[in-house]
């Protein structure tokens, strides 16, 4: 199993951004020499926090990286024009020399799909002509391309991605409805951070048989975002991040689910926390039983410290990622 890292690069408007930055690199350089398998950032317009837009970000860490995957979990793709998302995706993919994976999202939150002037139902929309085009671009081809995003005959991108086929592209879901929509886009379903064990088996039920009424392989990538926190025992784990996750959650006032949150059961089923044996047990059945095949962990918080981010980035990479990493 590949062990990943979500990036938290967002901060408080009274303090130094740039001083924030160097936390997020020192945080990439740390995961990348800890063996995490990628780290991946995430997307919001008019966000409360000091958000740093992830696609510069990403060229950023590209540059102060060398080994570890960078990606989006996820972009909110339906709020931008495929054109310049496939020319930008395939200039980061080059500037990382193939490190890129494209997780994309529909957004949840009104307010930014009626600042970028994208009807609500139009997202969908947009995501399921999006995809396709992408690939088409990145593989060379030449489409007249046509939406409410613009038009364009004979549309084509010279920028050849490093990755054959441009990079990998994943579907951020958490409803049924959308984790259909992921397979009949042919894209692995990255699964986001709420589901307990039962919940997934039958999302991911759904999911491949999707595929297969579609003639896909359910032979590909399972991906999975986790919060999670490591400590001596559960109890101690519990005590360390269940402050934050409380504020953190607290702050989701777009997210439905959010507001109705059961933090001990969602701590006990749904979280990667724990001790180390605990967590590796869990990572364990998760690809046995789910056939997952990533796990991306945030490990910072809103409020939390750049210390403790460290710490547990420290602790998963001597404590858990040589017990589970795939040879």
């Amino acid at each position: 199993m590949k062990i990943s890292c979500f990036l938290s690069a967002q901060f408080d408007p009274s303090a130094p951004a740039a001083d924030g930055i160097d936390d997020v690199v020192t945080q990439a350089a740390a995961a990348e020499a800890a063996g995490f398998h990628a780290v991946y950032l995430g997307h919001h317009y008019l966000a409360r926090s000091a958000f740093v837009q992830p696609v510069p970000l990403a060229g950023y860490l590209a540059h102060a990286t060398s080994r570890v995957r960078i990606g989006f979990a996820v972009l909110l793709a339906p709020l931008l024009n495929p054109i310049a998302l496939a020319e930008e995706l395939v200039s980061l993919d080059v500037l990382s020399r193939g490190r890129l994976t494209v997780g994309l999202g529909a957004g949840y939150r009104k307010r930014e799909t009626a600042a970028f002037g994208v009807a609500w139902d139009d997202r969908l929309r947009r995501l399921r002509e999006y995809v396709p085009l992408l690939r088409a671009l990145w593989n060379g081809e030449t489409v007249d391309a046509a939406g409410s995003w613009g038009e364009v005959p004979g549309a084509s991108v010279a920028l050849r991605p490093v990755q054959p086929g441009g990079p990998p592209i994943w579907i951020g879901a958490f409803a049924e409805p959308a984790v259909r929509r992921a397979a009949r886009l042919d894209a692995p379903w990255l699964i986001g951070p709420k589901g307990n064990d039962e919940e997934l088996a039958h999302l991911l039920g759904l999911y491949r048989a999707e595929l297969a009424e579609r003639g896909f392989s359910p032979q590909r990538e399972y991906p999975m975002s986790r919060e999670a926190f490591i400590a001596d025992s559960y109890d101690t784990a519990v005590a360390g991040v269940r402050p934050h996750l409380q504020r953190q959650y607290a702050g989701y006032k777009s997210w439905d689910d959010a507001q109705s949150l059961d933090l001990d059961r969602y701590l006990a089923e749904d979280c990667l926390v724990g001790s180390a044996d605990e967590i590796v047990a869990k990572l364990r059945r998760w690809e046995a039983e789910l056939g997952i095949t990533e796990v991306s962990l945030r490990h910072q918080f809103v409020g939390a410290s750049q210390e403790e981010a460290m710490e547990q980035l420290a602790r998963f990479g001597e404590e858990v990622i040589p017990r589970v990493a795939t040879p």
